[in-house]
């Protein structure tokens, strides 16, 4: 089906990407994947293409590009070029971190750390998760107490996404230990504070260009003029961005997914068994087959999803379906991928082998499929409510 969601402004900036991607990404991708982590100069080549940081606003040095449409783009075509490890951390930079700083900074905040960030000079994090508090935000341990005309921070925080390279951490802290959803808040902690110290870069078994690594914060002073928004709202603020950041990760899902069906369509005509190609047997056309009709079905959602968050009309059981629907598809499109392979699915060499495990993480962060059905499953709840009290 063809897809009306773009602008040819959109296209022209879609073959723009596409081709920074080939140029400056794709053959250096391998060498970062051994590294486990992609260099820090290409955010800043990134932000001067117009592909980084973009909805930061012109007073502040960026193009003010408010249109998620160009966010999509990005997220699609770094899945669709299979440069996860590049694509996840410019994705979480774009659509996950910058949005706290444009909502609830104040305008000193924004002066100080908005113009590094538009040129890609000031790399972005979050920091929610911790060694024993996953989806369960309320129940984070690390503490902000107040001292000394500022917060005293000591925790731990583990899986953080940019983690090595991120210069600005947006905090999730407990200002006020007694509480739990009201005792969270915001802080943004930034590179050389004293007693802010980074892990390990975590070793995975797929994503492997992306930096993931523990945090450590042993009495880190923080200015009272890094709380972000209001203290004891933080977890308000959490939850208001989650929709929009599910459906990142949805995005880059299917265009994963859409990636290795691609991939797949290819090798299985060329490749041949009992003397005839591998696409012409019965059973490989019905599992192609049942890719793209997953594929296809997933794209028109998740298109309505994305006009939805333009309009100001995404709601988070919506935002929980496209994330848990374009995950699943992810892992099933790609677990019958490398089947369709045969043994050289499993070999590293080949593009599948590492989409398959880089794919495997998407079913559990940004909230795991567990809680996305815990999320429409109360939805549900109240609508079978509202309508039996109506």
């Amino acid at each position: 089906m063809r897809r009306t969601l773009f602008t040819d402004e959109q296209h022209d900036y879609r073959e723009s990407f596409r081709r920074f991607l080939a140029e400056e990404v794709r053959p250096h991708y391998p060498e970062w994947e051994r590294e486990g982590i992609v260099p820090r100069e290409l955010y800043t080549k990134a932000a001067a293409m117009g592909f980084a940081s973009m909805s930061v606003p012109e007073r502040h040095g960026g193009p003010g590009i408010e249109d998620f449409r160009f966010n999509v783009i990005v997220a699609e075509e770094a899945a669709l070029a299979q440069v996860v490890g590049f694509g996840l951390g410019l994705t979480l930079h774009n659509d996950v971190c910058l949005p706290y700083l444009l909502s609830y900074a104040t305008e000193e905040q924004r002066e100080r750390w908005l113009p590094g960030v538009a040129r890609g000079e000031q790399i972005l994090a979050i920091a929610m998760t911790e060694p024993d508090t996953g989806s369960d935000l309320a129940g984070i341990r690390t503490t902000a107490i107040r001292s000394n005309g500022g917060y005293l921070v000591n925790g731990a925080k583990t899986f953080i996404t940019n983690g090595i390279n991120a210069d600005l951490v947006i905090v999730a802290v407990k200002t006020d230990p007694s509480e739990r959803h009201r005792g969270v808040s915001l802080l943004v902690l930034e590179r050389g504070m004293e007693g802010f110290d980074r892990g390990r870069n975590l070793e995975k078994i797929g994503q492997h260009a992306q930096d993931t690594a523990e945090l450590f914060f042993n009495d880190v002073h923080v200015p009272a003029s890094n709380l972000l928004g209001e203290e004891g709202q933080g977890f308000r603020y959490l939850v208001s961005n989650l929709a929009q950041e599910r459906l990142s990760i949805a995005i880059g899902a299917l265009g994963a997914a859409r990636a290795g069906l691609a991939g797949t369509l290819e090798y299985t005509r060329r490749r041949t068994a009992f003397g005839q190609a591998v696409s012409s047997f019965q059973n490989s056309r019905f599992q192609l087959a049942e890719c793209h009709i997953e594929i296809e079905v997933a794209q028109s959602h998740l298109d309505a999803c994305v006009t939805a968050l333009g309009d100001g009309a995404l709601s988070p059981e919506d935002a929980a379906i496209a994330k848990f629907w374009c995950t699943e598809v992810q892992g099933r499109v790609l677990d019958r991928c490398v089947q369709l392979h045969g043994g050289y699915g499993y070999m590293t060499e080949y593009a599948i082998a590492r989409a398959w495990a880089d794919a495997r993480a998407t079913r559990i962060f940004g909230g795991t499929n567990e809680i996305m059905r815990e999320i429409i499953g109360r939805s549900l709840e109240r609508e079978d409510h509202d309508r039996r009290t109506e």
